[in-house]
């Protein structure tokens, strides 16, 4: 199977109605993980990205909810009951991102924002922001494949190994995203949506 994309813009706060109907949606773990958020504006980007990782198994599986998620050590998130089945969920200031695959998927979607001069050429040996959050956006989406945990991004970027594949996705104006496999295969499309039509 080809990875499947879903990504939508979040253009406007979440209504207190909309956020206690997309908590009662979670998984008991994934809910008091999102109420930790103590401030409630941060919740938006990821009970938008479970719904949208809802609507996307509803899509491709027809599960009228979300399995239990269980996570690797290096916090790798999976299905235990379900392991042919991967999934991979990216969220940054007004958009989300999420994958699923029958094989080990990374996506990333950050939002380019000002970064100092030191910090890209430390970083990412780069002068714009927005080439800094293209690197930054393979490392991460690479590293969330693998499953190898976030501190191996702040290396400097390795090239490509033999078998793995990136590509860099055109989400919305403003936002770097992209996806990592191992998988041969492009990334069939990429479905866009607004918050007002996931709701």
């Amino acid at each position: 199977m080809a990875i499947e994309l879903w990504a939508a813009r979040l253009e406007r706060p979440l209504t207190a109605r909309e956020s206690e109907a997309m908590l009662r949606m979670l998984p008991e773990e994934r809910r008091e993980r999102v109420l930790r958020l103590k401030q409630e504006e941060k919740r938006r980007e990821p009970l938008c990205a479970y719904l949208i990782l809802r609507m996307a198994l509803w899509e491709q599986y027809r599960w009228r909810q979300l399995p239990e998620i269980a996570h690797s050590s290096f916090g790798k998130p999976y299905f235990p009951d379900h392991p042919d089945v991967h999934f991979n969920i990216s969220h940054t200031t007004g958009a989300v991102l999420v994958g699923l695959s029958d094989q080990p998927v990374g996506v990333d979607i950050e939002k380019i924002r000002p970064v100092s001069q030191r910090a890209m050429e430390r970083l990412a040996d780069v002068r714009t922001e927005r080439a800094f959050f293209q690197s930054w956006v393979r490392r991460e989406a690479r590293a969330k494949r693998g499953g190898t945990g976030v501190g191996t991004m702040l290396a400097s970027e390795t090239p490509l190994q033999y078998g793995e594949y990136f590509y860099e996705l055109e989400t919305f104006p403003g936002y770097v995203a992209g996806v990592a496999t191992r998988g041969r295969e492009a990334p069939g499309t990429l479905r866009r949506y607004s918050l007002d039509e996931i709701l």
